[in-house]
């Protein structure tokens, strides 16, 4: 039930996102965090190379719908 209660106050703007993150990342140890990262694959572990491509957000940033 906490869970959701913290998700509910995020989403009904009764606390800023942000906060939410600090609140939870002072609150776990840094081996909860890392696991949590790394569950999301957040971690350094599969953080791609440059490869000098754009990803695809820079696609859709650069695309002129006039061409």
């Amino acid at each position: 039930m906490s869970r959701e209660r913290l998700i509910e106050l995020v989403e009904d703007g009764n606390l800023d996102a942000a906060m939410a993150v600090t609140m939870c990342a002072k609150w776990m140890t840094d081996d909860e965090v890392a696991e949590m990262l790394d569950a999301n694959e957040l971690s350094e572990r599969f953080a791609e190379e440059d490869d000098g491509q754009p990803d695809e957000a820079q696609e859709w940033a650069d695309f002129d719908p006039d061409c």
